[in-house]
């Protein structure tokens, strides 16, 4: 397991509530490990999660292959569950799983672990890794369990992680729709992703506003074109109007979408582009 920088702080905050009572920190420093494993329980109950971790982890280290091995590694990933340290509750699940995969625990760990992956997820603006590994996780236990009362929870939690990665594209296609043709055709950066996050993720809520940014930024494109490609692109707006409206006929957005086609309809065999209709 990791030596992270959270487990020191743990250690150091313990030593210091221990020390103040003489009881408990007799049976820190006894090399029974029952006893401990005993007074770590009674931490637990009391809701006291830091102080247990700290006997849990020296308990876990010293009860491999006894009787209460797989028990102080679950209780000990639930204290960092608790006290929100879900990086170190999601390792610490996942090896009791592995370590006991047809344990009494091992369904309770695979989706804890998952669990935790979620709750740890950043803004969706941010670096999507971590949404990937929970989402990768979380399949795996609805795989792995799928009659788990589990279930619905989990797929729930997929659910919501596939928005926040196709939030995050939505929010990179837009970004490169407001840019235009700076520094370069923006407006077919934006469309190549929003065709991506709508091939990737196909249920998304953000498929219709996925669709009307491509729409806009076709007509975009076509409206800045060089007089020898603006027909070429006004007719592939069009295209895409037909497309937009047949798939969202009751579409907020709809008068937006028709205003695109009837200027794009008016600026074919221009010479002098249209930007606003008389």
């Amino acid at each position: 397991m990791r030596n992270s920088l959270t487990h020191i702080v743990i250690f150091c905050l313990t030593a210091l509530m221990l020390t103040s009572c003489s009881g408990y920190n007799k049976i820190v420093k006894a090399s029974d490990y029952t006893t401990k494993f005993g007074l770590a329980k009674d931490l637990f109950a009391q809701g006291s999660y830091t102080t247990c971790s700290a006997v849990l982890e020296e308990c876990v280290a010293y009860q491999r292959g006894t009787a209460q091995a797989e028990e102080s590694m679950f209780l000990l990933a639930s204290c960092y569950f608790n006290i929100k340290d879900y990086l170190s509750a999601s390792e610490y699940y996942l090896a009791c799983f592995r370590a006991y995969p047809n344990s009494a625990y091992s369904e309770e760990c695979l989706f804890r672990s998952a669990k935790s992956l979620f709750l740890d997820t950043p803004d969706p603006r941010l670096d999507a890794t971590s949404t990937q590994n929970a989402i990768v996780q979380l399949q795996n236990f609805v795989e792995s369990y799928p009659g788990s009362k589990y279930r619905a929870q989990a797929e729930d939690m997929i659910y919501t992680m596939y928005d926040r990665l196709v939030e995050k594209e939505y929010k990179s296609a837009d970004l490169y729709y407001n840019m235009g043709n700076y520094l370069g055709n923006n407006y077919r950066a934006c469309i190549i992703v929003a065709q991506n996050a709508l091939r990737d993720y196909p249920q998304s809520k953000y498929r219709e506003d996925l669709s009307l940014l491509i729409l806009k930024a076709k007509f975009q494109m076509a409206q800045e074109s060089v007089i020898e490609k603006r027909d070429e692109r006004y007719r592939d707006a069009i295209d895409e109007y037909y497309a937009f409206k047949n798939e969202y006929p009751e579409s907020k957005s709809m008068k937006e979408a028709d205003r695109i086609f009837r200027l794009s309809n008016r600026n074919l065999n221009q010479t002098e582009i249209i930007t606003e209709e008389e």
